[in-house]
């Protein structure tokens, strides 16, 4: 049984922002292999992808992401008006992207990703689509991301602490083009901390990532 969103990384060293925050949910941070009740989006909801506009160095020669239709997102992340913190969004944003279309693709190191991520979270990240791959399974339907926080430091890095529904989210098999629904539970909902570096690049690449499933920050 394939498993949604899992925690990319088991217990590591967080920003002193990220780690309090998300110790204050009560924190227990999953394993690679200890997987929550969900592993990819719900295919019946029509809501389209929403999210904030955001200025991005146009010298940047990022991938483009291409999703199936039926993969969508509801991004809450409204601008904060500090351009630094929005860049630090958009490209948290656009490492979620990456890895379904990696998932949807079938490519445990596609490049979309990894140029979004480095070191522990793109080894985490390649796991997570590698157990979608040897199950022949991608994502599918509606996610919405909320309850975001982030602190950036003068020595170019980030803490990112946001809120993951995927109580409108299930898997769908490549081969059958089944979709097992399942119905939501407090799992649905996750909490992530993480530590993203400003690159060469100019892009913010997210170095490590934790998770929470079942948070009373991010339940309804």
């Amino acid at each position: 049984m394939i498993r949604r969103r899992p925690a990319l990384l088991a217990a590591l060293t967080l920003t002193a922002a990220a780690a309090t925050t998300l110790s204050a949910c009560g924190s227990s941070v999953d394993s690679p292999g200890q997987r929550g009740d969900k592993t990819a989006r719900a295919g019946t909801d029509s809501d389209p992808s929403t999210s904030p506009t955001v200025s991005v160095p146009v010298e940047v020669d990022r991938p483009e992401i291409t999703l199936p239709a039926d993969v969508t997102y509801k991004f809450e992340w409204g601008r904060t008006g500090d351009p630094v913190k929005d860049a630090v969004l958009h490209d948290a944003e656009q490492r979620i992207r990456a890895v379904d279309m990696a998932i949807a693709e079938q490519d445990p190191l596609h490049k979309a990703y990894r140029f979004y991520s480095e070191g522990e979270a793109a080894a985490g990240s390649e796991q997570y689509i590698q157990d979608f791959v040897d199950h022949k399974a991608r994502t599918t339907g509606l996610t919405r991301y909320y309850g975001e926080s982030v602190n950036v430091e003068d020595d170019g890095t980030a803490a990112l602490v946001y809120c993951e529904d995927q109580s409108k989210s299930f898997n769908k098999f490549i081969q059958t083009g089944k979709t097992e629904v399942t119905p939501a539970t407090k799992d649905s909902y996750v909490v992530y901390a993480g530590e993203l570096r400003k690159n060469s690049k100019g892009v913010w690449v997210t170095e490590r990532l934790v998770s929470e499933r079942g948070s009373t920050k991010c339940r309804p």
